[in-house]
């Protein structure tokens, strides 16, 4: 076990978190540490609970023109996740709340009330063009404060009445709650569902991502949603060299026997302060592979943590990254999962008429 980090108080209790620090963000003038005053008085133990806050939307729709994403607008109803997953490519961005990528990210959270009538006023305006909104894409919208809050419900009864395209990624299984939506937009052609499996470990999973569900469970959410009528696709992400992409094949098998229609990868994304978080996870549980995990994610991105190049950022380049996309190619047509999925439909896009609004004759 690693040395207790010093941006962590004494008496400060960590129970199913990723994050061994809780460094300063990156915008922040002056940097915090946790230091002995010199008073041998005990501190009572304090168990670290997540903290939830709210904020107003000024808008719900986030704009990309990002070359390498298939989208071009996503929806964010959370900022921070409790699935707390290490590899969590979002985590910098909690800097810009003067927050830490660390555990900050993962227990100070932040909700967003009222994001589905901003949404709504968006998509009636009349210079919104219709295309496909993702969501899911920086934090999980089914994470577990949804439970109580029900943003994500409150989203997808508006796209369902605009009949809106839609695209979904989570591996939060309280997407199972929402089937009397998602089934009939998925009969529409207007959904498509992303199940993220990193790994079929139990163990390694409670590790990586200690607060999301166990890999079997989301097995059975691909089923239980494949069930439904709604296509989905297994989200192999991240590979992690070193560490999970062994089981590459094996996830392959797992998600086709459970359902999923296709599969896709990503390679392990460390952007600013998750490369740090990473290398201190791997050598406090896995110390005789961190060196090597390590090592091997610099070669896959250029001799570097992480290369943010657009068409490289996903896959990484050379011998390791071709052999990974080598082996998922054989393995997603091993089992019919290499069959490209037909585009969502755009031409039912109708803003729903509103009390007092005058109907048309034809």
């Amino acid at each position: 076990m690693s040395p207790r980090h010093p941006s962590l108080p004494p008496a400060l209790r960590l129970r199913a978190r990723a994050a061994l620090a809780n460094e300063t963000g990156r915008f922040e003038s002056e940097r915090r540490e946790a230091f002995h005053d010199g008073w041998d008085l005990p501190e009572e133990e304090r168990l670290l609970r997540t903290e939830v806050r709210t904020e107003r939307p000024r808008s719900a729709l986030t704009w990309n023109r990002s070359p390498d994403l298939p989208f071009d607008r996503s929806i964010n109803p959370y900022r921070g996740c409790e699935h707390g997953c290490i590899y969590c490519f979002a985590r910098p961005t909690h800097a810009y709340l003067n927050l830490s990528p660390g555990l900050d990210f993962e227990t100070r959270l932040i909700a967003r009330p009222g994001i589905a009538a901003v949404l709504e006023r968006e998509l009636r305006s009349r210079s919104y063009r219709v295309a496909p909104v993702a969501l899911g894409t920086n934090t999980d919208p089914y994470q577990p404060i949804e439970s109580t809050h029900r943003l994500m419900r409150e989203i997808l009864e508006v796209l369902r009445d605009f009949r809106h395209p839609t695209a979904i990624t989570t591996k939060g299984t309280l997407i199972e709650r929402d089937l009397d939506l998602l089934a009939p937009m998925a009969a529409d052609g207007l959904l498509r569902v992303g199940i993220s499996v990193t790994t079929l470990d139990p163990d390694l999973s409670r590790r990586l991502e200690p607060r999301a569900p166990p890999p079997a469970r989301r097995l059975q959410t691909i089923r239980r949603l494949t069930g439904a009528g709604i296509p989905v696709r297994a989200m192999i992400a991240p590979v992690i060299p070193g560490l999970t992409d062994p089981e590459l094949d094996r996830i392959v098998e797992a998600v086709a026997e459970a359902g999923a229609v296709a599969a896709s990868w990503i390679m392990l994304r460390l952007p600013l302060e998750v490369a740090p978080l990473v290398r201190a996870w791997a050598e406090d549980h896995y110390p005789g592979r961190a060196d090597k995990m390590m090592g091997r994610i610099r070669e896959v991105h250029g001799g570097r943590d992480y290369d943010p190049s657009w068409g490289k950022r996903m896959r990484g380049e050379g011998i390791w990254s071709d052999l990974l996309a080598r082996r998922f190619r054989l393995a997603t047509a091993r089992h019919g999962l290499d069959r490209a999925q037909p585009p969502l439909r755009c031409d039912l896009f109708r803003p729903p008429p509103r009390p007092g609004d005058q109907l048309t004759l034809l």
